[in-house]
């Protein structure tokens, strides 16, 4: 059996790692959320291609960059100073 062909059960629990990583209170674990995401969606596009199901490779490019969005604005949310209310 070709290990391409059995790529998509690693590349689920990659998911399902990400996802609670990326659920979890800490801001580290957040983080470590982010690049197991992408680690997941790099590993279910070489089984998409693999695979030839197209529509899934366009998923996970739209996810990672829905994720690298994310990241985006959290950081600027951050940089942000937040507006104190004045007396």
């Amino acid at each position: 059996m070709d290990w391409l062909d059995t790529m998509q059960w690693p590349a689920m629990a990659v998911t399902v790692l990400a996802t609670w990583l990326v659920g979890s209170r800490g801001a580290g674990r957040r983080k470590t959320g982010f690049w197991v995401f992408l680690v997941s969606n790099l590993m279910w596009v070489v089984w998409g291609l693999h695979t030839s199901a197209f529509a899934l490779v366009v998923l996970q490019f739209a996810l990672a960059a829905l994720n690298i969005r994310g990241m985006l604005e959290a950081r600027k949310a951050r940089a942000q100073p937040s507006a104190s209310p004045q007396s």
